[in-house]
């Protein structure tokens, strides 16, 4: 990989930024830094602007001479938790949402944003990303790997994009249109080269961003079973049989205590989150008072910055909504259970604020609730205004969030990862499971941000190291139960053994007291893996992939075959494995 050059765009001209040297021009002084790391044996590339009058940002970007053979590796980390992220060949392309959706869910992951080359043969990826020069196969556990991540999502969004036919690799900045009349940390990222998990290690110690405090959790979740459909005698139902099913080793006390979470349904509407339904006639203290009492820590749905249409605050507060460049409000989405559209509220408007810090202040310290899932968080970063870019709006509300919610913890999803990089206990890392393996139409519309248990498990396979550095993993719920789902016993299997080794927050909404004997047996050996440390993830062939871990000074492989095929896999012994389609294997090295 070879520094080709750096460009600047300001006021409609590009001037070219030469490393480690004086880069003045008539309106803008640029400090372009490559410093070469003889200790971490990598290299940090950094560009500070200190305009000389106000400027218009039209695109900053490193580029990189980075010829690659047809079969090799890149990781395209999704927008946000819910976007697809998985290792492609860089003669792949990723798909964009289908025109008939784009109305209603082009702003959940960056196909609203202009200017990212798409088809085959661009691949691009937020945050970070890493290359391997060869393609998949039993010897990729020992290859060296390419890796290049942001050193600050502070300040804006970094996107790493390839284009195979140029043989190049290009660092951006998402700061196009920002108009600057400061100084400014615009750019700043390192690149190395070696053994994977040494890489995450080192960048996330340059990053400064220290392992989650919390603990590693386990819990229930309301959403994956009852939905929007929930009330206080639900939950009080689920509650019962939760907690006297689970092991008394798990109920400990203080913070490491399983959680019981109330998802999505509890509220009347999506955004006025102190009006409470009728279905739960003694409030929401009364039920985080019995979760309590159970031993288990009570947790709580919401989706701060966002807002049905048809909730009072919409109705009463349109200021509060945030408006697009022709000041029209902005739908987020669309959403059936909520009603139909939801709107995107105004991070930045007093009233918001003001609003938020009394919602918080009433679930945690009037209702004495423990865990936050705080979800549609993408939202909040739609149309940043003017001086600020997508990544340092998303990067502000985060710390909002992280001084609102205190030292109890925040479950953060429908965010971009960058932006919880030590600001979030644990944080979704994938798409919401499907009750099936597939979602035939979203896979249809090509959505990256869709319901499909396939692409979930993709995500929690292609984001395993961030787990414990970043902050403790949420790879979604497993789901055991026999009625209302339709995942095989296998595809069950499959699910629970690769979100127990490759995440930290391990929840169901499964009835526990409904599990047969060997339910109950499968249910345990999933929290027996828990804790395991994993030494290696990499892809044997499309979708079949093998974890290598330890546990009890034993090593382990797990092999994954998420296809619908019969796989015939070569061990390393030498002997062949057999994988039923969508089986999963554990085998003792």
């Amino acid at each position: 990989m070879r520094f080709r050059q750096a460009l600047l765009t300001i006021n409609g001209k590009t001037h070219p930024l030469q490393p480690n040297r004086a880069n003045t021009f008539e309106d803008i002084y640029a400090d372009f830094q490559q410093i070469e790391d003889l200790v971490q044996e990598g290299t940090r590339y950094s560009v500070f602007l200190h305009p000389k009058q106000d400027v218009t940002i039209q695109r900053l970007e490193v580029q990189f001479d980075l010829p690659l053979p047809p079969d090799a590796r890149f990781f395209a980390n999704g927008y946000q938790s819910w976007s697809e992220s998985r290792i492609l060949k860089v003669t792949d392309g990723i798909p964009r949402l289908r025109s008939i959706a784009r109305k209603y869910m082009g702003f959940y992951g960056d196909e609203h944003i202009s200017g990212i080359p798409r088809g085959r043969g661009h691949l691009h990826s937020w945050t970070y990303t890493h290359l391997s020069a060869s393609g998949q196969g039993s010897k990729a556990n020992s290859q060296k790997s390419i890796f290049l991540g942001s050193l600050n999502e502070r300040t804006g969004f970094t996107l790493f994009l390839y284009d195979h036919s140029n043989a190049t690799l290009t660092v951006r900045k998402d700061m196009d249109g920002l108009a600057l009349r400061h100084s400014f940390p615009a750019l700043d990222f390192w690149v190395g080269e070696g053994e994977e998990q040494s890489l995450f290690d080192t960048y996330f110690r340059l990053a400064e961003i220290a392992p989650p405090a919390s603990p590693p959790a386990i819990g229930w979740t309301s959403w994956y079973n009852h939905f929007t459909d929930i009330s206080e005698e639900v939950l009080l139902k689920n509650l019962e049989s939760y907690s006297t099913q689970l092991p008394e080793s798990l109920k400990l006390s203080g913070s490491s205590n399983p959680y019981f979470q109330i998802d999505d349904g509890w509220q009347t509407s999506v955004g006025d989150w102190l009006s409470v339904k009728p279905a739960f006639p003694n409030g929401m203290r009364h039920i985080a008072l019995k979760i309590k009492e159970k031993g288990l820590q009570p947790g709580l749905w919401l989706a701060p910055f966002v807002a049905s249409a048809k909730s009072e605050i919409v109705r009463r507060h349109p200021e509060w909504l945030l408006k697009d460049a022709k000041g029209r409000p902005i739908k987020a989405g669309w959403n059936p259970m909520w009603g139909g559209w939801f709107y995107a509220l105004d991070f930045y408007h007093d009233g918001v604020r003001e609003y938020l810090t009394g919602v918080f202040h009433t679930i945690l310290d009037k209702w004495g609730f423990e865990l936050l899932k705080l979800d549609f968080l993408f939202a909040v970063a739609l149309a940043p205004p003017p001086g600020k870019t997508r990544g340092g709006v998303m990067w502000e509300a985060m710390e909002f969030l992280r001084h609102l919610v205190g030292s109890r913890r925040i479950l953060a999803c429908g965010v971009p990862l960058g932006s919880c990089f030590g600001l979030a206990d644990y944080c979704r890392i994938g798409g919401d499971v499907h009750l099936a393996w597939r979602h035939p139409l979203l896979s249809f519309l090509r959505h990256r941000e869709r319901v499909d248990t396939l692409a979930s498990l993709r995500s929690t396979l292609g984001r395993w190291q961030l787990n414990g550095r970043a902050f403790h993993n949420d790879p979604d719920v497993f789901i055991l139960r026999t009625e209302k789902q339709k995942l095989s016993p296998v595809q069950q299997h499959t699910l629970l053994t690769i979100n127990a080794l490759l995440g930290n927050l391990l929840f169901t909404s499964d009835d526990l007291g409904g599990y047969s004997a060997e339910q109950k047996a499968e249910f345990d050996e999933g929290l027996s893996l828990r804790g395991s440390r994993i030494n290696v993830v990499f892809e044997l062939e499309n979708d079949v992939w093998r974890i290598n871990f330890e546990q009890d000074n034993s090593t382990w492989s797990a092999y994954c075959n998420l296809t619908k095929e019969v796989k015939n896999l070569q061990l390393p012994n030498a002997t062949w494995l057999e994988l039923r389609p969508f089986e999963t294997m554990v085998l003792k090295s």
